[in-house]
């Protein structure tokens, strides 16, 4: 069994990589400043404030915007990760733009949907 040759560039797909971890650092930032200011504590038995906390709270709903916009991240991100590497062997410089637009996207959408309003985005 031959090895597998890496393309000189493939070492290109590690900085969006990086950058992926990065912005999943921010997102968690900002989910516990949310928890905060909606002052919903620690152990919350959901990932989400209740319905009633809501609809009391105007800071509740953005602590859910901003949570389910890193959880949304989370659920993407070894599709994206797994997508990079495989791409990466043949098309290494297609990946690492690929990723990189993806880390970007991830930000903005995550600036909008953290609003409180989902429609912006």
């Amino acid at each position: 069994m031959s090895p597998i040759l890496l393309p000189e560039e493939y070492k290109y797909i590690t900085g969006p990589l990086v950058s992926l971890g990065w912005v999943l650092f921010w997102q968690a930032l900002l989910v516990g400043r949310a928890r905060r200011r909606a002052g919903i504590a620690y152990p919350q038995c959901k990932l989400y404030a209740e319905q009633a906390e809501c609809k009391a709270n105007p800071a509740a709903v953005k602590f859910n915007c901003t949570q389910r916009a890193h959880q949304n991240t989370l659920e993407s991100v070894p599709i994206v990760v797994l997508g990079t590497l495989v791409t990466g062997l043949k098309y290494p410089l297609l990946a690492a733009g690929l990723s990189s637009a993806f880390s970007v996207g991830r930000v903005l959408y995550t600036w909008g949907y953290k609003s409180g309003n989902p429609a912006k985005v």
